[in-house]
């Protein structure tokens, strides 16, 4: 299965200032399967140590931190020479051993040509906790999300139709044969969603009952690692905004509201449990930017922030919504629908790099998505069907005049003027592409 993380690895590799890598991300997101792939296919040899599995290593690094000796000791351990520049190292589960994990300071000071690479699902809680080391400075990061729609697109042999696409001019709408296509692909995506495994089940049998049993496991192993991995004043907190973020984000206005959580509760009796499903990489925060300026970040309202999924598909089991719903586009899914794909394009832009805000001016108008692109805020409007009428979007480019904007929804490609914007319709199904836009329309 193709994934994008690979050109940043082979980049990470082939680097000469490179550092011990560190990537993270959501368990079960494929980590360790792309460091092994990459393992064998870049490297003479790959050894592989995983800290949850293996108790026990974490007393080589208990004696010192001698780079020498660590690496003789790995090697008799996994049974093959640790070569530099030709071998691989992988430390999984590594948040399991502080001392491990400190050790890479050791290892970016004293063996530089050594490739050392850890995966950690649940490495930002880790960190926060008193006493943990993270050896800043001296590891490169890297994150790694659930499979994007381009990534879906790919494992389900539709390389053809997205070279074919990529290929297009960035104005030239998209053929019929083509947009029907990505649209029934688009709703797979939203049934399946990009967790690896499900993405395997259906692939493997085209059998809904096969993924949804694979979504409903995924579902219980993160809410174990509530129990496990989380402190046990905060559990019942994490369990009780984990169950209203579904409710959360089908409510017309998403704010993520704590009294929703529970009646009468305040926020600063939940932002510890909140502050732990971000770190974990379950959720992602999209706060609001009143003013939108450079950068967007220094305007971000902390305290006024819609929380989403990190995949549709969870999304989609969480809020018990049928597949058939989505196939047929039932009007009892109406309400929902466009905060559905507001999420999708959230855990899209998130997979790109970007960090995207939200605009609101009081009741107003809204707008879904701010991105930072080319020292510019890029407005982005967000609807689910073909009806695309976004007064919102007409009123913050009056006012802010911003170069570009998006509206993205099932309407064609398509470019129109409006005063000092180019305003581009740029369908879900090709969102994968907005960096080229971006970037050709600098």
């Amino acid at each position: 299965m193709w994934r994008e993380i690979e050109k940043k690895l082979l980049a990470w590799k082939n680097r000469s200032n490179r550092k011990p890598l560190v990537l993270g991300g959501i368990r079960q997101c494929g980590k360790t399967y792309s460091l092994q792939s990459f393992g064998r296919e870049q490297f003479s040899s790959c050894v592989y140590f995983n800290f949850e599995a293996q108790p026990g290593l974490d007393s080589i690094f208990a004696q010192d931190f001698d780079t020498e000796r660590i690496i003789r000791e790995l090697s008799g351990i996994s049974g093959t020479p640790i070569t530099e520049g030709e071998t691989l190292v992988i430390f999984d589960e590594v948040q399991e051993s502080p001392r491990a994990l400190t050790s890479l300071k050791y290892f970016c000071e004293e063996k530089p040509a050594l490739h050392i690479a850890c995966a950690g699902s649940l490495l930002g809680t880790s960190v926060r906790r008193e006493g943990f080391s993270f050896p800043v400075g001296k590891v490169e990061r890297l994150f790694m999300f659930p499979l994007t729609f381009y990534e879906f697109v790919q494992a389900n042999r539709g390389g053809e139709l997205l070279g074919v696409l990529a290929g297009m001019e960035l104005e030239r709408e998209i053929s019929a044969v083509y947009a029907e296509r990505m649209k029934d692909l688009l709703r797979q995506y939203f049934i399946v969603g990009g967790m690896p495994a499900a993405v395997s089940a259906w692939i493997d049998s085209q059998d809904l009952q096969e993924v949804e049993s694979v979504q409903e496991n995924l579902l219980r192993d993160y809410e174990n690692d509530f129990s496990k991995h989380a402190s046990r004043s905060d559990i019942p907190k994490i369990h009780m905004i984990w169950n209203s973020i579904p409710m959360q984000i089908a409510k017309e206005n998403n704010k993520f509201v704590f009294s929703h959580v529970k009646k009468g509760i305040r926020a600063k009796d939940l932002e510890d449990a909140l502050q732990w499903l971000q770190d974990a990489g379950m959720i992602h925060k999209n706060e609001l930017v009143a003013k939108p300026e450079i950068p967007l970040s220094f305007g971000a309202d902390s305290t006024y922030f819609k929380v989403f999924l990190p995949d549709v598909g969870l999304l989609r089991r969480r809020a018990n919504l049928a597949a058939r719903d989505i196939i047929s586009g039932n009007e009892n899914y109406k309400r929902f629908k466009g905060a559905f794909a507001e999420n999708y394009v959230m855990t899209e832009l998130a997979a790109m790099g970007f960090h995207p805000y939200f605009w609101r001016s009081g009741n107003t108008a809204e707008i879904d998505f701010l991105i930072e692109g080319g020292g510019e805020i890029i407005p982005i409007e967000v609807k689910a069907a073909e009806n695309v009428r976004a007064k919102s979007l007409a009123l913050y480019m009056s006012r802010y005049r911003p170069r570009c904007a998006f509206k993205t929804s099932l309407r064609n490609v398509g470019v129109t003027r409006q005063g000092d914007t180019e305003l581009w319709s740029l369908p879900l199904f090709m969102l994968w592409k907005i960096g080229r836009y971006l970037e050709e329309n600098a």
